[in-house]
């Protein structure tokens, strides 16, 4: 069973199942700054503990297909090592979990901050 899951999330899938999954948490941050579900649900660490999980197993598939993360480091040398390496779809994935997380926790950082100091929402659209 495990095997089948292992092989059921490729690098498209995760792409796909991250990008839809976030979805919900952004909608109830945007339509139900207030409600419960949000207080309890999006703007705790919850989402960042389902995302840790996805980047925690990305990184073990990169591990396990053998990926030279030394060569991460190549990025400081320039631009186009930089540009080298978001041609490799698994440190682009990488990229993109890490981005989708501070996104969102930022988005949830944001809301706390406005309710504390009552701010209006539509300040911010």
């Amino acid at each position: 069973m495990i095997e089948q899951i292992y092989n059921y999330f490729t690098i498209e899938m995760l792409y796909l199942w991250v990008n839809l999954g976030v979805l919900p948490f952004w909608f109830i941050l945007i339509f139900f700054p207030q409600s419960q579900l949000c207080k309890y649900f999006v703007t705790s660490i919850f989402p960042i503990f389902i995302l840790t999980g996805t980047y925690i197993f990305m990184l073990y598939k990169s591990y396990i297909n053998s990926y030279d993360f030394i060569n991460n480091f190549n990025l400081y040398l320039g631009i186009n090592e930089l540009s080298d390496l978001f041609s490799d779809k698994t440190f682009l994935m990488i990229f993109w979990l890490h981005f989708i997380s501070i996104n969102l926790f930022t988005g949830g950082w944001i809301v706390k901050d406005s309710q504390k100091n009552s701010v209006n929402k539509i300040l911010f659209c």
